[in-house]
């Protein structure tokens, strides 16, 4: 069992964790401890604040250490895709990792949240096959979930982007690993309201309305917003954004980042456990942390 579980850590335990810099802000050690506690489990999780020259020595040493795996964030994602020994599908198109496994001695690098996201679309009872998609952002993120929403299977999928030419990068990448094309817009051209208006689903990857700059208008007008569509926005912090709070109005469904933060964490629970993601308690954990 996890810390918090009222067991103490002994040799046996099976150990995982996160790398960052910085790294004290992480939700992760609670979700996962939680979810090791939930089933029984002789697990921990704890979290590294490595310095990006660092990185290659903390990922590596994980063979040394025997430990199981580890999340990987800020700045590190693309240092451990160069590090690891494979790489699954969507960690090669992204070259980025945020999920490291140790299988005796070999890693291998997995990029687990756009798959998280596309989870916690499917768990609002939303469908993505055949679906119209506009993302708005041209970041990590926005790589991330642009890839996942392909291999998904929606019918389209516009990048709305302040950036046009980082979003055609991106478009680059996914017509590169998934033979499929993807439009891109300017997020103040009129191309850009007629792809939102006409999207089943909106995703706002950007900062927009991030902690602690909550109090600005939304990423987009809200009245590009309607009944019916599912918009989702990847920020946690706060769980409802300017964004959210406009879309309601608007009769859309609404989609907080909490979702995709969770799924990306029992995704990669399940590839080093084997078992299921007690999904629910990860959530509650997660919550409890964010306050």
């Amino acid at each position: 069992m996890g810390p918090g579980s009222g067991v103490i850590l002994r040799g046996t335990t099976k150990l995982v964790g996160v790398i960052g810099f910085p790294i004290e802000h992480s939700l992760s050690p609670p979700m996962h401890n939680a979810a090791f506690a939930k089933l029984g489990m002789d697990w921990a999780y704890v979290a590294y604040r490595v310095e990006p020259e660092h990185a290659p020595e903390a990922i590596r040493g994980i063979v040394a250490l025997g430990m199981v795996g580890l999340n990987v964030t800020i700045p590190h994602k693309q240092a451990a895709a160069e590090l690891v020994d494979e790489l699954d599908d969507a960690a090669r198109a992204l070259q980025s990792v945020n999920t490291v496994h140790n299988l005796d001695g070999a890693l291998k690098g997995y990029s687990t949240d756009g798959p998280g996201f596309v989870r916690s679309v499917e768990e609002t009872g939303a469908t993505l096959e055949g679906k119209a998609v506009t993302l708005i952002g041209a970041g990590g993120s926005a790589r991330a979930v642009a890839h996942a929403l392909v291999s998904a299977g929606v019918d389209s999928l516009t990048l709305a982007a302040r950036r046009p030419q980082k979003a055609e990068e991106i478009a680059a990448m996914v017509a590169e690993h998934t033979g499929r094309s993807v439009a891109v817009v300017d997020l103040s051209s009129n191309a850009a309201r007629e792809a939102v208006t006409q999207s089943d689903i909106l995703v706002d990857s950007t900062s927009v309305g991030m902690h602690p700059n909550v109090d600005v208008p939304p990423v987009i007008p809200p009245d590009w917003m309607h009944a019916g569509q599912l918009v989702c926005d990847l920020t946690y912090n706060p769980r409802e954004t300017t964004l959210l709070r406009a879309a309601r109005p608007a009769g859309a469904d609404t989609l907080d980042g909490t979702g995709m933060l969770v799924h990306q964490g029992a995704i990669a629970f399940e590839i080093w456990t084997g078992a299921t993601a007690p999904v629910e308690t990860m959530r509650e954990a997660l919550l409890r942390a964010l306050g």
